[in-house]
């Protein structure tokens, strides 16, 4: 009889109605995958053998396949919503401690600082060591630590700045950081110590003259001193220099020069002129003194040196030496910076480099610019907001302006996708027709990739599913109308006398 052909048929169209119901009533979920109703024929086995003419007994509904076809990714407010682009699910802990897998990527922090989703799962993932490095392992539960990060004291600094060509030397040759006439130009910036206390370091340059080499016994002869000297490049008439003599200094006035060493530096009047003397001159030479207070206060340079580096430049500008040298060339260890403190470290020293590979320190003619002034201390902070990077690592941004590596969210994928098990809230469950996860950052491993601030759309095609339900509506119709004819059938056959 037909009744249980039509029969079939009218579950079946049921069946296919309440999927496509189903995925209209998620066309809004996120994270929703639809579902589609899959029918296969029934046939009854005959007596009489293959070669039988049979009528199949209807429909039946072999599998409500899910499509795990990409959503589309909508931005949205939270700086925790990730959205998952290509293959894979989160990884989550449900309440009951088991692991279940979702699409869902509306997450939050919990009381705890769990990453957790609206039913509470919390999502796992990798945590960081102590210095921000991922820790791999089998993902554990991801706690958000919303602590102060740690101050850091200030050990290294890049100094890049240009010392004009045409600066003079400083009138006064004995440097103080109160006087504006013993240094040529200064730039300051801000340091911290070991408890993140912020402190103002101030660094000086004053150019040095040229120095006089071969210094020797001044000789009088017909009223006119001369003195041999080595190579004293950079002199020339309208210089001074300044003959240490005893008990006086006495300024006098150079009147020529030869060019061709050894010079003979003429000084008049020769009368003040005794034996045994030192001489220096206020011509500029390529030579610098760089010097360094701390909130005022002289910091010595090696050897207890009043300055903390003589930089040195050569014909073309660029930085030829420091004195002292260090590794790298240009780069100057300081003395103790708060010897006086005693709630701070008072071994703490900064390493200046000078001739950084990006920002080296020049002597060009053009005036005195500061290109790069930089230092890698920094003051404790608060955690102020954090996002997630396209390789699922959770960065926290700080009020101090740190950034710092809070976690990783992992991802998982199957090789039996369709064998996972529906378990409502977004989540599925492996089965053993969906195999063991697959597990590993975003990115790798055929894995898709994060984003945040996202969220993945239901993958419901609203247009799509109207129309399948007008189809599932007219074969509903087409076997109700198969159960009215045979009704029909049978009255006939009643009604025979």
């Amino acid at each position: 009889m037909s009744f249980e052909q039509g029969l079939s048929g009218l579950s079946a169209a049921s069946s296919a109605l309440s999927a496509i119901g189903n995925n209209v009533a998620n066309a809004s979920t996120v994270g929703f995958k639809q579902s589609s109703a899959q029918f296969a024929d029934m046939f009854a086995a005959s007596l009489a053998g293959a070669s039988a003419v049979s009528v199949g007994t209807g429909v039946a509904l072999s599998d409500v396949a899910q499509q795990f076809t990409q959503g589309n990714i909508t931005t949205t407010t939270n700086p925790l919503d990730t959205a998952i682009s290509g293959p894979g699910f989160f990884q989550l802990t449900n309440t009951g401690g088991s692991t279940v897998y979702s699409r869902n990527g509306q997450f939050q922090i919990d009381k705890n600082g769990y990453l957790v989703n609206a039913q509470g799962y919390k999502v796992n993932g990798y945590l960081p060591n102590s210095a921000g490095a991922i820790l791999g392992g089998a993902p554990v539960p991801l706690q958000i630590n919303a602590g102060n990060i740690q101050p850091q004291e200030s050990t290294t600094s890049v100094v890049g700045v240009n010392l004009s060509s045409a600066s003079p030397v400083p009138t006064t040759s004995t440097f103080s950081p109160t006087d504006a006439t013993s240094y040529t130009n200064s730039t300051s910036m801000t340091i911290y110590d070991s408890l993140g206390a912020s402190h103002v370091a101030t660094m000086y340059f004053a150019r040095q003259p040229v120095s006089i080499s071969g210094t020797g016994t001044v000789a009088v002869s017909g009223g006119v001193a001369t003195m041999t000297l080595g190579s004293t490049a950079g002199l020339s008439v309208g210089n001074t220099v300044t003959l240490a003599t005893t008990p006086t200094p006495t300024t006098y006035t150079i009147t020529g020069i030869p060019s061709t060493p050894p010079n003979t530096l003429t000084v008049t009047p020769a009368t003040a002129v005794t034996t045994g003397v030192a001489a220096t001159t206020n011509a500029p030479s390529s030579n610098w003194n760089a010097y360094l207070t701390v909130d005022g206060n002289l910091v010595p340079g090696a050897s207890t040196s009043p300055q903390l580096a003589t930089l040195t430049f050569n014909s073309s500008g660029a930085l030829a030496s420091t004195n002292p040298v260090t590794s790298p060339l240009g780069s100057i260890a300081s003395a103790a910076l708060f010897p006086n403190s005693t709630s701070v470290s008072t071994t703490q020293a900064i390493t200046f480099n000078f001739n950084s590979s990006t920002a080296g320190s020049t002597q060009y003619g053009t005036p005195f610019s500061v290109n790069t002034l930089t230092q890698n201390g920094y003051e404790s902070g608060q955690l102020n907001s954090t996002s997630t990077s396209a390789d699922g690592t959770i960065i926290g941004r700080y009020s101090n302006g740190q950034a710092r590596t809070l976690g990783q969210i992992v991802l998982a994928n199957f090789t039996g996708v369709q064998g996972l098990q529906d378990i409502g809230n977004n989540s599925w469950v492996q089965t053993a027709a969906s195999g063991n996860p697959l597990v590993g950052a975003p990115g790798t491993g055929g894995l898709g990739t994060l984003q945040s601030s996202a969220t993945e759309d239901s993958n419901v095609d609203l247009t799509a599913a109207l129309v399948n339900m007008i189809t599932a509506q007219r074969n509903y119709q087409a076997n109700a109308q198969t159960i009215k004819t045979e009704d029909t059938l049978m009255q006939t056959v009643v009604n025979l006398r």
